[in-house]
């Protein structure tokens, strides 16, 4: 366990990542515990996430790329810094030893579907009588009670369910989904942050706590701040494509060379720089985009004027330009684009680890830098990677205790 004491000098502070001594037990699957954990991981706790044996996560399976059908790149993009272990919890002496591993972790994540982690002896009730100071945190759906607990959830319908979907698209369109799998990621975001703050709490008080962590409840806290008019009024927000109801304009443009650029007048002092980044002074005291109200009226034929003069010119033109009069603006990038950026590259952020199997495989790392000692990142690990390693450090067994156990550890008939 975490010790109070783990830490006690100024000097162990600058020796050690944040969640240097946390132990945590991650039994989470595909996106959204994973890349929980995963945080919980790049600030140092030591997380072994346990498998099913011979299949594991289900990423490991999913989305083989051409040409990497014998990588596991969906799996390696959530699961770096992380030890893999393989127990078969099906088997009564499985759920044994994953009982024992509870009673020393500090933290328990599990996102199996409500009920299902009670089933197999590893709930709340289960291990909190054998670890009282443990925290405990279950993501699922749409949490573990309420009339939609049972539901099937996908990232899909939690950004169907949360409003994002209603407000992401162009007016006359459907209503679309982001293109990234936001439901997943911001709750696996939100379970570490509360975990976190257990983890304070248990540190203070030497009580353990429970989390339950919804998936439509996560999505729909980080909308919450753009819900004010939904909340106070009633009324819902429209959809309006790349727009800005308040701020025009505000949207994506296609240059001359076929690529697209964002720009925002985020306020009255960015409309003039503007106008002269474009070289249209003349807009400036037009009496229809005069204020931020007027060109909100006018947002139609303001936004074709503006369409039509980036269409004549190339991006590194009118980026130029637009930066010369700190106009607001951002090309838009693709994946490859987006992690090649030279502001990225600055930072450090993509990852280049040595994989046990794959050789050198790349990984997109926390977006934040904090001074003092940080943990290592590590290549994701393969599936029971560190079985004997886990089980020797955790629990102290020898060679002949970890094959006694060999029938847990390893893949069985009714496994395959």
């Amino acid at each position: 366990m975490m010790g109070d004491d783990i830490l006690t000098t100024s000097e162990s502070l600058d020796s050690a990542p944040p969640l240097a001594g946390v132990r945590v037990l991650d039994m989470t699957h595909v996106i959204a515990g994973p890349f929980g954990t995963t945080m919980l991981a790049d600030l140092g706790a030591e997380v072994v996430k346990v498998e099913k044996p011979g299949s594991g996560d289900d990423l490991r399976f999913a989305g083989r790329y051409p040409g990497r059908e014998e990588h596991e790149d969906l799996f390696n993009a959530n699961n770096r810094s992380k030890k893999s272990i393989t127990v078969d919890l099906k088997q009564a002496e499985g759920r044994a030893l994953c009982q024992r591993l509870s009673a020393i972790a500090d933290v328990v994540v599990e996102n199996f579907a409500p009920g299902t982690a009670a089933r197999l002896g590893m709930g709340w009730d289960d291990l909190k009588p054998l670890n009282p100071r443990l925290v405990y945190c279950s993501l699922s759906g749409f949490g573990q009670t309420g009339p939609y607990s049972n539901r099937l959830a996908l990232d899909i319908l939690v950004q169907a369910m949360s409003g994002l979907m209603s407000v992401t698209g162009t007016p006359d369109g459907t209503p679309l989904k982001a293109g990234a799998p936001l439901g997943d990621v911001i709750s696996g975001m939100m379970a570490s942050y509360a975990i976190l703050g257990a983890l304070y709490a248990v540190k203070r008080e030497g009580v353990g706590r429970y989390i339950d962590v919804s998936m439509q409840g996560s999505l729909l806290a980080a909308l919450g701040p753009r819900m004010g008019q939904a909340l106070h009024a009633g009324v819902a927000a429209q959809r309006i494509g790349n727009e800005n109801p308040m701020r025009v304009p505000s949207h994506a443009y296609l240059t001359a060379d076929g690529h697209w650029l964002t720009i925002q007048v985020n306020s009255q002092r960015h409309w003039a720089p503007f106008c002269r980044a474009l070289e249209r002074e003349t807009w400036v005291d037009d009496p229809r985009f005069a204020t931020m109200r007027k060109r909100a009226e006018n947002r139609i034929v303001l936004n074709g004027l503006v369409s039509e003069r980036f269409g004549e010119r190339p991006l590194a033109e009118w980026s130029e330009c637009l930066e010369s009069e700190r106009v607001p603006y951002a090309p838009v990038l693709d994946y490859v684009e987006a992690v090649s950026d030279p502001q990225i590259q600055h930072r450090g952020q993509v990852l280049e680890l040595d994989h046990a199997t794959a050789g050198k495989v790349r990984v997109v790392g926390p977006g934040w830098q904090m001074s003092g000692a940080q943990a290592e990142a590590t290549a994701p690990p393969i599936l029971g990677q560190h079985n004997e390693d886990v089980l020797r450090d955790w629990l102290g067994l020898g060679d002949g205790e970890i094959g006694a156990l060999s029938g847990v550890l390893q893949e069985t008939v009714e496994n395959r």
